[in-house]
Parts: structure tokens; sequence; C-alpha cells
């Protein structure tokens, strides 16, 4: 007796996973979407290139961009350690010396583990 698809032997399982790599419709959908961005951005590209003050004006927007969001993650990590410092000092100071050399010692260890990478 033929056992379908489903029948969870591994040539099924392997036949059906490759069934889903070669779906054709997705290729067509996938290679058009494609051609449509590189179009898009060779029309983009023209414009920058006549236009060499709009170019300039993106990119120091772009600039300006990433720098607001770099003082916005600073601003959210100095939030974090003021907030880890409340939360510090509403402890017994046993409590609070203890977990200073634990954090202490968690930073030195994996401070050491990056500059290992690194080099």
């Amino acid at each position: 007796m033929a056992e379908g698809p489903s029948s969870g032997e591994p040539i099924d399982v392997l036949l059906a996973g490759t069934r889903d790599l070669l779906r054709p419709e997705e290729i067509v959908r996938d290679a058009t979407r494609d051609i449509i961005k590189d179009e898009i951005r060779r029309h983009i590209e023209k414009s920058l290139k006549e236009d060499p003050d709009l170019a300039r004006d993106l990119r120091e927007s772009v600039r300006q961009l990433l720098e607001a969001r770099a003082l916005e993650y600073a601003a959210l990590l100095q939030v974090g350690t003021c907030t880890a410092r409340l939360g510090l000092s509403t402890l017994p100071e046993s409590v609070r010396k203890k977990l200073r050399e634990d954090i202490a010692q968690l930073l030195t260890r994996e401070l050491g583990g990056i500059v290992e990478q690194s080099l």
C-alpha cells in the first residue's frame, strides 16, 4: 500500500521541504520585487546625480538621524543606569555591597572576553 506525502518517512519529509523551496510563484514574486527595487534605486540615484544639493541635504539628514538615534540610545542607557542606581539605593547595605561585587566581576569577565576576542 502506497503511503501519502505525510507518512513521515525521511524521503517524504525531504521532498516536501524541496517542494516548499521551489514554489515558482514565490520565486517569480521575489524576482519581480528585486527588479522593481533596482529600478527605483536607479531612478533615485539619477535624481540625486542631477541635483547635488538634494544629495548633500539627504546625506546631512541621514547623518542627523543617526546622531539623534545615538543620542536616544545614550539617553536610554542613562535612564537605565539611574534606575539601577535607584534600585540599589533602596537595598540594605550588605545586599548592595554583594550586588556591586557581583556586577563588577561580571563586567570584568565580559570585558576580558571582548578583549581576548579582539586580539
